[in-house]
């Protein structure tokens, strides 16, 4: 029997290369290999903070979807389904819901964090306080043995398996297996301004940008702020613009770069033109592929539709499970 693997992303606008580098291209390596994979759109996940938004949601979930299909993951493959079409994750995340206590939300790593950012406003509610409980259900109900994170994800799939060890106990079946970190190593992606990446943080190079939008963007993308005249030498390894260089650009001219900012016989005006180049020519089969995917929205809704329903059957056949280990098989 194939483990299974699960990840989804939150529809919440377009996708930038952090979403790109940090997960979906994981995702398509991990077609090659021996894994029964679900993907899906985390559309419930984006109402938790979201909701005042929900209009946008199915735009944003076809456009995110083509990304998707644009950069390589493929139906044959993958089960590529929408969360909220499946229904039985709101009832196991109900079920789950009955023994969460609710100490362990509140010692969530990222829950006093994502307050503090986003507001209360966005955050005051029982579904952004209960989110990691719909996680939860979302990685066991197709009985993920793996999920593929970064290191700085683990904290939050503990919470899973914390809540899956309890679950078997309650009910003195072991139902449920504990979903294991699938480790992917992330490249470190700044954004314009030298943070990370974020669409929060209105610093990102979309996947959908034109070729113009992402030259502009790199022109004034935060460097290595020793170089004030062209004529200062820098430190590459410190510099946001070097980093997408790894990325983008080929160890041969990377290495060069390196040297010659360091000697500071290349400018940063330059430096920039080089790697704006090379991100449009690595993006431009993709963006051509979406753009035409995005004029033909119904082919792209019916892998979800037809997604949907091939997790459904997973997941009608796992929630039977759970029902009859918590009603002794005596449900009506």
């Amino acid at each position: 029997m194939k483990h299974s693997v699960l990840s989804g992303m939150r529809p919440t606008g377009r996708l930038h290369l952090g979403n790109l580098y940090g997960a979906l291209l994981n995702w398509i390596k991990l077609q090659e290999e021996d894994y029964e994979r679900f993907y899906f759109v985390a559309d419930w996940h984006a109402l938790t903070t979201g909701f005042a938004d929900s209009k946008k949601m199915h735009q944003n979930s076809i456009e995110m979807a083509a990304d998707w299909l644009a950069f390589g993951l493929e139906p044959e493959k993958s089960t590529i389904f929408v969360q909220s079409l499946v229904k039985e994750h709101a009832e196991l995340f109900l079920l789950l819901a009955m023994i969460t206590p609710i100490g362990w939300l509140e010692r969530v790593p990222s829950y006093k964090d994502q307050m503090a950012q986003l507001g209360k406003s966005k955050t005051s509610n029982y579904g952004f306080l209960g989110y990691p409980v719909l996680m939860s259900a979302d990685i066991i109900m197709y009985k993920a043995a793996f999920v593929p994170v970064g290191m700085d994800q683990v904290a939050h799939l503990e919470f899973t398996r914390e809540l899956v060890r309890h679950f078997n106990t309650t009910v003195g079946k072991s139902v449920f297996i504990e979903p294991k970190p699938l480790l992917t190593e992330v490249p470190k992606i700044l954004g314009l301004d030298g943070r990370k990446m974020s669409k929060s943080y209105n610093n990102a190079i979309y996947l959908s940008d034109t070729e113009q939008d992402t030259e502009s963007k790199i022109k004034v993308m935060f460097s290595d702020p020793r170089r004030k005249r062209k004529t200062d030498p820098g430190v590459a390894e410190e510099c946001g613009v070097f980093m997408l260089h790894k990325i983008f650009t080929d160890e041969n001219k990377c290495s060069e770069i390196k040297e010659s900012c360091s000697n500071a016989s290349i400018g940063c005006v330059e430096c920039k033109k080089i790697l704006a180049k090379n991100i449009n020519n690595t993006l431009r089969p993709a963006r051509e592929k979406r753009a035409y995917l995005l004029q033909k929205t119904e082919y792209v809704e019916n892998i979800l539709i037809e997604g949907s329903k091939k997790a459904s059957i997973v997941a009608k056949n796992t929630l039977n499970e759970v029902k009859d280990a918590i009603f002794s098989n005596s449900r009506f």
